[in-house]
């Protein structure tokens, strides 16, 4: 069974942005997971996503220096965290979207292409000769690694619920493998099933979230009138072993609570490092692996791997 959206969406007026003390806008549309609740006293939670979502990827990351694609949605700073570290890294945007929505990042070095685009070739990209350190940003369809050629990338970065937002997310999955080289890398986060379920509920969609454990795909209208794709982990699980890679882990963005975190970071700003720490030591039982509940967060995030010598 499918669920899919009925009635007319609401406008898709883009919400107000709000600054945290870190200078990152946590929200500007309301398409976007971080608006569905407004600022409010759950801003400060946000901002600890946010870290979390820093420190996952900072463990991930690859050693040594590698190639890497970021197809991650607009609201990630995958692209300038992973060139700071030295990786080059190809940013996957829709052609409309802006490169950066927080200005460059110092460790960036873009290449932007002389003269007119041409429209794309028979031949792939291979896109090996730029500079470690360096982003290069592609305007693409983000649901097609067309462009770039077989076994090229040695990892994957789908962040910002990315693999959420399109809807046939098997073929994305299958352009993932196919563009990994032997031994290469993906981590990629999608919005759970408590986020689809909440949405369903605010939205007063009843007879949708009552079917919801029946479903095999489950299609969540967003006020915007976009549609997001949510998953539990045996569906996220299953959705990249079909595509032929070895699923490392899946776990639940965060799992402290949000009232939790908003009450210590009330009391103490700077308690936020403390935070992550408790909450990367929280995200594993005690075999020393991870915790696979459902009841947590809005969102999971996956690491994998293409089965082969790296």
């Amino acid at each position: 069974m499918t669920l899919r959206p009925l009635g007319t969406p609401a406008s898709r007026r883009p919400l107000p942005a709000w600054p945290e003390a870190d200078g990152v806008e946590l929200s500007t549309t309301a398409a976007s997971p971080l608006a569905a609740l407004g600022p409010g006293s759950l801003a400060r939670y946000w901002r600890f996503q946010r870290a979390v979502a820093k420190a996952q990827l900072a463990a991930w990351l690859p050693h040594p220096r590698k190639l890497l694609v970021d197809i991650s949605g607009p609201y990630a700073s995958a692209s300038a965290q992973a060139a700071g570290h030295g990786h080059t890294v190809i940013r996957v945007v829709p052609a409309a979207e802006p490169q950066s929505a927080t200005g460059p990042h110092p460790a960036t070095e873009t290449h932007p292409p002389a003269g007119p685009r041409r429209a794309p070739g028979p031949r792939r990209a291979r896109a090996t000769r730029t500079r470690p350190g360096a982003v290069v940003p592609v305007a693409a369809e983000p649901a097609s690694l067309a462009f770039l050629s077989d076994s090229c990338a040695d990892g994957v970065i789908a962040e910002d619920g990315a693999l959420s937002r399109q809807l046939m997310t098997e073929d994305l999955a299958a352009e993932i493998m196919r563009v990994l080289r032997p031994g290469g890398y993906l981590l990629a986060s999608v919005d759970s099933l408590v986020l689809g379920m909440a949405m369903l509920a605010e939205q007063h969609r009843w007879a949708h979230l009552t079917d919801l454990s029946q479903a095999e795909v489950v299609l969540i209208p967003w006020p915007d009138g976009t549609i997001t794709r949510c998953f539990g982990v045996s569906q996220f699980t299953e959705l990249l072993t079909e595509a032929g890679l070895e699923v490392g882990w899946v776990r639940p963005r965060t799992v402290l609570s949000p009232s939790m975190v908003d009450r210590v970071l009330r009391q103490d700003p700077t308690a936020i490092a403390r935070l992550v720490r408790a909450e990367l030591t929280a995200g594993q039982d005690r075999a020393g692996g991870i915790l696979p509940a459902e009841s947590f967060g809005i969102s999971l995030v996956a690491a994998a791997r293409k089965p082969g010598p790296a």
